[in-house]
């Protein structure tokens, strides 16, 4: 999948939410909360533009491309039950999201960049998708040596992740358990789903 490498701050301007939670961003959002361009708060968003801001949501978020996200929504399609509540749910069950949300690491795209280079085992297995499914009964933990321990050992103790339902976390063993899979009530981005499914069944 291509990733996002443009100016993270505008994207979080342009969404008007904190997609990328790194500093200068978060920073950049706060101080200018308004979107990016002249004349930004005189402009009127057809609901086609709302649809689409609602997709870049989803996009950047959970770090997905094009063709990734419509591969999950096909899946999602063809399940029984709400589409755009099933698309979303993939998306939290992604390896990435997990060690985020459990505590590993501060954002996504560090989160990407561990699993990318080994940093993480599933069930004892290295894996290096950001994109694995993780199902319950899955354990997450870092990989044995004891410099990369340390690192996030380091990152942990300065950052204060909330607690899951579903994933429980074990700071002092560097070990994460998915404990169930998420529901509706756990997805963590407020988005539209139902009309991000209703762009892309165009």
């Amino acid at each position: 999948m291509a990733r996002y490498h443009g100016p993270k701050a505008r994207v979080n301007r342009r969404l008007s939410m904190m997609v990328y939670e790194s500093a200068g961003a978060a920073r950049a959002l706060e101080r200018r909360d308004n979107p990016p361009g002249m004349h930004p708060r005189g402009r009127r968003k057809s609901n086609y533009g709302t649809a689409l801001t609602e997709k870049q949501k989803i996009k950047h978020y959970y770090g997905l491309g094009e063709r990734q996200l419509r591969r999950y929504f096909d899946n999602a399609a063809r399940g029984i039950g709400n589409t755009g509540q099933t698309l979303l749910l993939m998306c939290e069950r992604r390896l990435d999201n997990v060690v985020r949300r459990a505590g590993f690491t501060k954002t996504r795209p560090q989160a990407r960049q561990g699993i990318v280079h080994g940093h993480f085992r599933v069930n004892g297995v290295k894996v290096d998708k950001p994109s694995y499914q993780l199902r319950a009964g899955d354990v997450i933990e870092v990989k044995g040596r004891e410099n990369l321990k340390n690192v996030y050992r380091g990152v942990i103790a300065n950052n204060s992740p909330q607690p899951l339902d579903w994933v429980s976390f074990d700071s002092e063993n560097l070990k994460a358990t998915v404990l169930s899979l998420p529901t509706a009530a756990d997805i963590s981005l407020p988005v539209d789903a139902n009309t991000v499914v209703e762009f892309l069944s165009r």
